[in-house]
């Protein structure tokens, strides 16, 4: 956190915006008319679920950023039909959703055992517990917060992580018309713009800090050359921010900006070629019917 506030521009990592609060909000995103990614995956997993279940005869799934688990429980359903749910191991950096999600598959799901893991999955992969067959998720749009050099990594250190011939799958946001980006990431009822100041609020817990929300701008723009939507807090006046856990005293300039949050956008040779750089053999691609959204399904070469 303090390498990037101090970097130019300044930047905070978007795995701060996730505590209790951030958590509820991002459900509140994703059933927003303008937030397409979330629908066009439930869609797309509602359709092929059965088919990946089949592919994979995954006993084990593990959720990398699980979430409220949402989507989770189409694949549970798929394996429950073929009688292959055994255990759920959710990964996620809020303990409030691990709690939560665990307790309520527990109840629906009686045969199905749930390890939870409360930690940042980028730096502690080795708490995922050995285990196969096994299928590996890491939906929505999540691996587009990375650059693809952090993305290559990760994938490289998941792979290291999984044993032969298992699976992963993988959620990838699609290049399309950049109005219909944009507008995902601008919605009109300002929850996300909630979203993205929340994360200043997060930051003043950890570092004993005193940023005033109030004082920044939401921006969310596509940025062409790199394919990726980029989203900032601007400050609307020159401040003084003092970060004493971090001791750090920051002085912001009008119009400065923190950059929160990059997405990657990606075509199917895009996603190919990051995921044989990580170790894996894409085994099938699916898309939604409006090419908005794409499940790639790889193995562990």
């Amino acid at each position: 956190m303090r390498r990037g506030l101090l970097s130019s521009p300044k930047r905070l990592p978007s795995k701060y915006f996730y505590d209790e609060r951030g958590s509820a909000l991002f459900e509140e995103i994703t059933s927003l008319p303008e937030y397409y990614p979330t629908r066009a995956e439930m869609a797309l997993l509602l359709d092929v679920a059965d088919e990946i279940s089949r592919i994979t005869g995954a006993e084990e799934l593990v959720e990398l950023g699980a979430g409220a688990a949402t989507k989770t429980r189409v694949l549970l359903d798929a394996m429950q039909r073929a009688g292959l749910a055994r255990l759920f191991v959710p990964f996620d950096v809020s303990e409030t959703e691990v709690r939560r999600v665990s307790e309520e598959l527990v109840a629906e799901y009686p045969e199905l055992h749930v390890h939870g893991i409360v930690a940042d999955f980028v730096h502690h992969l080795t708490a995922i517990p050995p285990g196969a067959p096994r299928l590996v998720m890491l939906l929505g749009s999540t691996i587009g917060n990375y650059s693809p050099r952090q993305a290559v990594d990760l994938l490289r250190r998941l792979c290291a992580r999984m044993a032969s011939g298992d699976f992963f799958l993988l959620g990838a946001d699609l290049i399309k018309d950049i109005a219909l980006i944009e507008n995902a990431y601008n919605d009109e009822a300002g929850i996300t713009a909630e979203f993205n100041r929340n994360i200043l609020r997060v930051v003043n817990k950890i570092t004993d800090g005193d940023f005033d929300p109030l004082l920044f701008e939401h921006s969310a723009v596509y940025n062409r050359q790199q394919e990726r939507i980029e989203m900032y807090l601007v400050a609307r006046q020159p401040h003084r921010v003092l970060l004493a856990g971090l001791g750090l005293e920051l002085h912001i300039g009008e119009d400065e900006a923190i950059r929160t949050e990059v997405s990657c956008k990606y075509d199917r040779s895009r996603v190919q070629s990051m995921l044989e750089a990580g170790g894996f053999q894409l085994e099938r691609w699916f898309t939604d019917r409006d090419q908005l959204f794409a499940l790639a399904l790889a193995q562990k070469t």
